[in-house]
């Protein structure tokens, strides 16, 4: 009786002022009254015109300027009261039958809810009717859009065909006089071009009708609000608008969403687009309906395929896209979200912003991530862009000095590759790219030995899982392997695998023997990418902290292997090998001294090489094995150029590593001895000579080293000597069997040296100091030589240096541990001793130089 009365007051009483100001007075009660009785209703049933007479009382009223829903909290609270308790009505059978089971009135179910269905529509009008401004549009869809997006069709059937009247009575009555503010356009567009997909039949009906009052709202508005500037603009669009409704019938373009998309993005600034795309993406969530999911996806890729160059909103657009992947279940949806991406992702604007997005995950990815990055697609220009966009992400973490963590987004970016590689859309780019790829991928390797995923910065709020199986190593090394295989370097893989390159790369000490073999496999199997990666790695070595700048390197002079390093010009070639000669890092001068060994052999830069020698001399002094061997390989190389200073300043040097305790070192001394002695110009020899006798004597005791290499290599080099000197050696020199079990060819040996050395040389002081060498056969040798050469002594000598001297380096000889030292100095020191006690024997003349000295001069 009090809703009739008020209704029945609200129609009929004359409006003066003392009425209004009446009515006004008393808005708050009314509110207050109407939330109660509304609330007084059962949710479940309709046995009452209770709400009939609350709908047509607020229309009433609403026309007569008296606004009880907008204005005040309290109003607000009965908007949303009422359009709850209409909306959520159980469905009209289910009213019916309800009916018939509890029958509580007069009234027919059927006919009730009809007109009460009416009367809230009205009510909604009456709100536009008399407010016509765009923000009374704002706050009735505010309440209807949760029951436009609701599971259940009779609520979302109800909701959409109220908001399809709201929109068809607004573009009537629509005042565009300022100020024009809708600030959920973008929202509203999206959700009624989502429901003209709706499964229910009935509401893609209501939805395309309301969304083709809406397109007309639109045009309005936009016609007023654009800038009279840019009116060309809106010419243009207003174009294309017709000629998307000319081309399908209007229940035709209203049947596909994505028309619709194609159609209002021409209108919608960047904060609506975003809107649109917002929206969008929460119907993927609706799993009841795969179709509104269908619907959704093909909104999405529309709107970003026509209109990606206005969004302002895209990390978000990307985070909500990477939230939803996990629920979409239909692979056509799922592509299309995924297209979706890779169409932000290939636009420069947009590249690096959606790779900072999508670097910020847990690795390893997900397999809904790891179905995104394998998947991405794109044209080449654009697919190469993404490609090295991604790297660059990469590198930039190569060029900071090596810090105490390593930066997630280079573990992040490292197995995004990886995912890349897998998913194989990118393959062109990747062979553009391979070198930039492949070097970056070995920086990353070299950079991850040895860490966990504890050693990495992981940004706040992300949750990784620490294990030790998940390390950076992992993802580097499987990134490049992936790498190798989708660019069809497939020998060179094999290489990597059957020379355990893979266990050597992910080794600190071993690492660059890794990529050592890594080059020369490419450099042998795939010469085209070799010869790239070397032009590449020219700029590449100035860059990057030293793990970044060793890695290169180890690649780099690799490379220069191949005759194209020729072309290189000197600054990249020599130049650089000289500087890395010169630096502190002992790697780099290995380094160095390999990539001359690899230029030696071609004639051309021996020139060049040679402007280097000093640098290489010094490189004999040094302590590392390596690097001292090495030098002697490019000397070797270099000998027959030398000039004469040079070269007798190398023996020099050469002389003082005879038994070197490296015996590599100690063997190939000696053959870079020899080689430099048979280098020697014939009017050169007078300036060596010296050096060569001093060489004898260490040459024919090494001939007796444990070491078969070092004894053989020495017998070699005492021949070069002795043909140097023009001496024939006696055949028992190259005798098999140590020496010291040998007496009589050790005599033969020792009184021919004796005799061809005295006068030249002190042959038996120079023997008598490798008697305290730290090996034994050396030992041994140098005492029974000791003692043998003793009968070949001076007598002028003898006399006056006596061999006291001797004799007290022998004594203490026979206190060493080994039985067969103390039995040779014992018989050596006799030896010596007699020597003393008889006089030297008349040398003996042959017969033949007796006749020739009986002959006239």
């Amino acid at each position: 009786m009090f809703l009739r009365s008020l209704s029945s007051l609200s129609q009929n009483l004359p409006y003066d002022e003392t009425i209004e100001s009446f009515i006004h007075s008393h808005i708050e009660d009314i509110v207050r009254i109407l939330n109660v009785l509304i609330q007084e209703e059962p949710l479940r049933s309709l046995f009452s015109p209770v709400r009939q007479e609350v709908f047509i009382t607020i229309a009433n009223l609403s026309y007569h300027n008296v606004h009880l829903l907008f204005g005040s909290e309290e109003r607000t609270d009965l908007f949303q009261v009422i359009t709850r308790s209409m909306i959520t009505l159980p469905p009209l059978n289910i009213l019916t039958q309800l009916q018939e089971i509890t029958p509580c009135g007069p009234y027919n179910p059927e006919c009730l809810y009809r007109q009460t269905f009416q009367a809230f529509s009205e009510m909604l009008q009456s709100l536009v009717v008399k407010d016509p401004h765009l923000e009374s549009l704002d706050t009735i869809f505010q309440h209807l859009e949760p029951w436009l997006q609701s599971s259940k069709d009779h609520e979302r059937k109800r909701a959409t065909a109220s908001m399809a009247q709201v929109l068809k009575c607004l573009s009537r009555h629509l005042c565009l006089k300022p100020p024009l503010r809708f600030q959920r356009l973008g929202h509203l567009v999206a959700l009624m071009a989502l429901l003209c997909g709706d499964p229910l039949k009935a509401v893609a009906e209501e939805a395309a009708e309301g969304t083709h009052y809406l397109l007309h709202i639109t045009l309005r508005l936009k016609y007023v609000t654009h800038d009279k500037k840019n009116h060309q603009s809106l010419r243009k669009a207003l174009k294309k608008c017709r000629g998307f409704l000319e081309l399908y019938s209007i229940k035709r373009f209203y049947r596909y969403p994505f028309k619709i998309a194609q159609v209002f993005e021409v209108f919608l600034n960047s904060d609506e687009l975003c809107q649109f795309v917002m929206t969008t993406l929460d119907g993927l969530k609706n799993l009841k309906h795969p179709y509104t999911q269908q619907s959704a996806g093909e909104l999405l890729i529309t709107l970003v395929k026509n209109a990606e160059s206005r969004f302002e909103k895209v990390p978000e657009i990307m985070g909500i896209i990477c939230a939803r992947l996990s629920i979409i279940s239909q692979p056509r949806v799922r592509q299309q979200v995924i297209n979706t991406v890779s169409l932000f992702i290939s636009r420069p604007k947009y590249t690096d912003i959606v790779l900072s997005h999508l670097l910020c995950h847990p690795v390893p990815y997900d397999r809904h991530l790891a179905e995104l990055w394998r998947t991405l697609e794109a044209e080449l220009p654009s697919t190469t862009w993404i490609l090295w966009r991604l790297l660059r992400k990469l590198q930039k973490c190569h060029t900071v000095p090596t810090q105490e963590k390593m930066a997630y987004v280079g573990v992040a970016a490292t197995c995004a590759l990886y995912e890349v590689f897998m998913g194989n859309r990118l393959r062109a780019a990747m062979l553009r790219l391979f070198p930039q790829l492949l070097m970056t991928l070995l920086i990353q390797i070299h950079h991850s030995i040895g860490l966990t995923m504890s050693d990495v910065a992981i940004p706040s709020g992300l949750h990784i899982e620490v294990s030790t199986e998940v390390t950076p190593l992992c993802f580097a090394v499987q990134a490049t392997k992936t790498l190798l295989l989708r660019t069809l370097c497939w020998q060179e893989f094999n290489i990597m695998e059957k020379n355990k390159g893979w266990t050597l790369l992910e080794e600190k000490d071993c690492h660059l023997q890794g990529i050592s073999l890594l080059a020369n496999a490419l450099l042998e199997r795939n010469q085209l990418l070799a010869h790239k990666v070397m032009y590449l790695l020219v700029p590449f070595l100035n860059r990057g902290n030293d793990k970044h700048k060793l890695t290169s390197a180890g690649f780099f002079v690799e490379l220069l292997q191949s005759p194209v390093a020729r072309r290189l010009p000197s600054t990249y070639s020599t130049a650089r090998l000289k500087d890395w000669l010169n630096h502190e890092n002992d790697t780099f001068k290995i380094l160095a001294l390999k990539g001359l060994c690899n230029l030696i052999r071609y004639q051309e830069m021996r020139e060049d090489i040679k402007s280097l020698l000093p640098c290489i001399l010094d490189s004999l002094c040094e302590t590392d094995e390596k690097i001292v061997l090495l030098a002697i390989q490019v000397l070797l190389q270099l000998v027959r150029t030398m000039d004469f200073t040079t070269l007798t300043a190398m023996m020099r040097t050469i002389f003082s590593l005879f038994g070197d305790v490296r015996p590599d070192v100690h063997l190939f001394s000696m053959t870079l001895f020899g080689a430099s002695i048979k280098s020697v110009k014939h009017t050169d020899k007078k300036g060596v000579e010296n050096q060569v006798l001093d060489s004898l004597v260490p040459l024919l005791l090494y001939s007796q080293d444990e070491n078969d290499a070092i004894a053989e290599e020495s017998k070699r080099v005492l021949m070069i000597c002795a043909h140097f000197l023009k001496w024939k050696l006696p055949q028992e020199v190259y005798c098999k069997d140590p020496l010291y079990i040998r007496p009589i060819e050790a005599g033969k040996i020792c009184r021919f040296f004796g005799i061809k050395c005295r006068g030249k040389i002190d042959i038996l002081a120079q023997t008598l100091m490798y008697s305290k060498n730290t090996k034994l056969p050396i030992r041994r040798a140098a005492v029974l030589f000791v003692g043998l050469l003793s009968n070949y002594m001076d007598q002028n000598e003898l006399s006056i240096k006596g061999t006291d001297w001797i004799q007290h380096d022998l004594r203490e000889m026979l206190q060493d541990p080994e039985p067969s030292l103390r039995i040779i100095t014992s018989q050596a020191l006799f030896r010596v001793q007699k020597v003393t006690t008889e006089p030297e024997p008349e040398p003996t003349v042959c017969w033949l130089r007796k006749l020739m000295g009986c002959l006239p001069t």
